[in-house]
């Protein structure tokens, strides 16, 4: 089975002034990203806008990206859906495509409970045999939380390899690690949390801030699973109010300003995804001078 790394990043959909996706972009910040400490791309994931991209877009995106890292990094594709029936359909497809996981979020708005839950994943999972995946709980987005029992049962499946845990519970991350076998990956799924959950038995991150600090990122965790434990608190410590600039307002609001603050063109978010950026791009700007991203000249 694949082995993600340990950062991956949860990447950006480009987009053109007239709305479109910029696949030319995304090609060119994918190759960025896999050079500059990115193990694994999750593509068309929540910072990825999925809610507002189109099935045709999203398959268009894994094979341009693909492409584009082939030999660099994996790409995992954010093909979860609150319909069983869809999400089923949009992995296979993706399977076809070649890519090497799925990223699976947990059924939004129908808010199923917990044993509609896990039947639900495992029915993706059992559909798609030879394809990896990795389980997605973000409660303030879906309106329900995965609970560690149910990801206990849901490590049963054979290729149901990890979590991308953003519940924001260190103790339900604890829990998790408990219940599940030491190969089932447990990834933060909030930067700002990666080095506390890397004590628990953590793998890794799903990371936003990759886009800027991949390369600082895996410094980090490796310095901590090397037992530099002072060196990881310094990197996460310098670090810190980046991670939190960026969920100042909604993701990927803040990403993508920060993005563009460095001369990518990754365009705006998609409505309903709107903010008057004035007062997050100074932040963002100020933090990025501090921390070395970008000149003040």
């Amino acid at each position: 089975m694949i082995d993600f790394g340990r950062v991956m990043t949860a990447m950006v959909t480009p987009f053109k002034e007239d709305g479109n996706v910029n696949y030319a972009v995304a090609e060119e910040l994918a190759v960025y990203l896999a050079e500059n400490g990115t193990d694994t791309l999750v593509v068309c994931g929540t910072t990825g806008e999925s809610p507002t991209l189109s099935w045709d877009e999203e398959y268009e995106l894994f094979q341009v990206i693909l492409k584009a890292v082939a030999g660099k990094a994996w790409v995992m594709a954010g093909t979860g859906s609150n319909s069983t029936k869809e999400a089923i359909a949009a992995t296979e497809k993706a399977a076809k495509i070649g890519v090497h996981g799925s990223l699976q979020i947990v059924p939004y708005y129908n808010k199923p409970p917990q044993a509609g839950i896990c039947q639900h994943l495992k029915a993706i999972a059992q559909a798609c045999p030879d394809l990896p995946f990795i389980l997605y709980n973000v409660p303030g987005r879906t309106g329900q939380n995965l609970q560690p029992e149910t990801v206990a049962r849901l490590a049963e499946v054979e290729n149901i390899v990890g979590i991308k845990e953003s519940s924001g519970n260190l103790d339900q991350a604890s829990e998790i690690r408990r219940l599940t076998p030491s190969e089932f990956k447990l990834y933060s799924g909030d930067d700002s949390l990666t080095l506390p959950l890397l004590s628990v038995g953590g793998s890794g991150v799903v990371s936003v801030a990759s886009h800027l600090v991949g390369i600082q990122l895996q410094k980090m965790i490796q310095a901590f699973t090397t037992g530099q434990i002072q060196t990881a608190t310094q990197i996460h410590l310098k670090l810190f109010p980046l991670f939190k600039a960026l969920f100042t307002t909604t993701n990927p609001i803040p990403i993508k300003t920060a993005l563009k603050l460095q001369g990518w063109e990754v365009g705006s978010t998609r409505l309903p995804l709107y903010e008057e950026v004035d007062e997050v791009s100074q932040k963002l700007e100020k933090i990025l001078i501090e921390i070395g991203l970008r000149s003040n000249f």
